[in-house]
């Protein structure tokens, strides 16, 4: 019960760190953010959005964020958004409809869907690590407190559903994996309720579906050895996902010209002008753009805010460099002496371990896929796969902190195993506020 009193304080600082930067960045420095709105504002008005020529001008997006979207600028026409699935749009349409469209509004709500994601890895945490309470909390602090991550959840953005979905997506896998249950009334719980969620996810963002893969796996590993069971397994499953889904597709494929279900092929004819990366190639050469792609998406994993136009001083990345560092080698580590456990399953079974990793791989394949097209070097790409990430955070700090407490003999080294959520939250929830008051708002204001 203590550590739901300690989550409860994470999400209640969260919400107010999160309503600080939704209150305080001024209007639209956030990535996509005005085309966002304008989805939402079109379903307020009646009218599901098509996206269309017209509908994105790099010109003139350089121009309007040069003057950091002065009012003299309008933000109606910025509409490239359009293509998006529409379930994050349908939800905050009654938000915008009560505001009258303020824009703190629909922030605020996507603050509190993003809390969700917060108490969702905790609870993701603690289904793979019941015996250690202080790896869930350190996971719920990672997550909730990473700057890049308050700053996109407190924007209107359809990320904080997206993650939303995969995260509880995940909670419904592991606590199945938990059960291990025969009883096949439990069986078809999850699968229809894993089917509905990733359906639902299917229409909330494209990154969301990584997580077919996923439930392949997962399914092909339960019932592989029974293919009458298999069968009846991934109709449960992925009947309901396939209707919800259907919905969008069919739509797409009445108004968009091709076979084009999911409007990406619409999306790349309108987006003209959007930086390539066949060009960088040209101007900076292979390794100058491959460079380029990591050292960004290092920086943007962290924080770089507004539209990629505020980095945090190079004295900030380079603490962050050596903290990622460590935590790698600490999971090297902590692979290498685990892995008969591994083996045995003592440590952590394998069929969890594997879905963390693979939705961490298709994660970052993505990522990188989408960047052989297109200049996006924004590591909050990566954010489908952050409760894994913070997963494997908790697990490298709880290492150093039983390594430290292994080696000296001093009585405060027992305190060392709460200290590091506690450690880990005031870092960077204080990095979260020196970024908003020292970073954002003086070049952005």
């Amino acid at each position: 019960m203590r550590q739901y009193w300690a989550l409860g304080l994470v999400v209640l600082v969260y919400l107010i760190i999160g309503s600080l930067f939704a209150a305080k960045v001024p209007a639209w420095q956030a990535p996509d953010e005005p085309a966002h709105y304008n989805v939402i504002a079109q379903l307020a008005n009646g009218r599901f959005p098509v996206i269309e020529d017209g509908d994105y001008d790099q010109a003139y997006l350089d121009e309007i964020r040069g003057a950091q979207f002065a009012p003299q600028y309008e933000t109606d026409s910025i509409q490239y958004e359009d293509w998006q699935p529409p379930l994050y749009y349908l939800m905050l349409t009654p938000i915008f409809l009560i505001s009258d469209g303020s824009l703190l509004a629909l922030r605020l709500t996507s603050l509190l869907i993003g809390a969700g994601v917060v108490i969702f890895a905790y609870l993701i945490a603690q289904e793979l690590f019941p015996k250690n309470p202080w790896i869930p909390l350190t996971t719920a602090v990672f997550v909730a407190f990473l700057p890049q991550h308050i700053s996109i959840l407190s924007s209107v953005n359809n990320d904080s559903l997206a993650e939303l979905i995969i995260a509880a997506l995940l909670y419904t896998f592991f606590t199945w994996m938990r059960e291990s249950t025969h009883n096949r009334t439990r069986n078809r719980y999850y699968l229809v309720t894993g089917g509905i969620l990733l359906g639902l996810g299917l229409i909330t963002k494209l990154t969301v579906y990584l997580m077919v893969p996923v439930a392949g796996v997962i399914i092909v590993w339960r019932y592989w050895h029974n293919w009458d069971r298999f069968f009846r397994a991934c109709i449960l499953f992925f009947a309901p996902m396939f209707l919800i889904g259907s919905v969008f597709w069919i739509r797409n494929l009445f108004i968009y010209p091709g076979f084009d279900p999911l409007a990406m092929a619409a999306h790349d004819r309108v987006v003209v002008g959007q930086p390539r990366t066949i060009e960088w190639v040209e101007m900076y050469g292979l390794q100058g753009t491959i460079e380029r792609f990591l050292q960004t998406t290092f920086n943007s994993f962290w924080g770089q805010f507004g539209w990629m136009a505020v980095p945090m001083p190079i004295w900030v990345y380079q603490p962050l460099l050596l903290f990622s560092g460590l935590v790698i080698l600490g999971l090297l580590i902590k692979l290498y002496q685990s892995r008969r456990q591994f083996i045995q399953e003592k440590f952590l079974p394998r069929l969890p371990m594997i879905t963390l990793l693979l939705v961490a791989f298709f994660t970052a394949s993505t990522h990188v896929y989408y960047n052989l097209t297109f200049v996006q070097h924004q590591g909050r790409y990566l954010f489908p796969a952050l409760v894994p990430i913070g997963i494997g955070v908790a697990i490298s700090l709880d290492l150093w902190g039983s390594w430290i407490r292994n080696l000296s003999r001093h009585q405060w080294t027992t305190a060392v195993t709460p200290i590091i959520p506690i450690g880990l939250g005031l870092a960077l929830a204080g990095l979260d506020l020196v970024a908003l008051f020292k970073f954002i708002l003086p070049t952005l204001s």
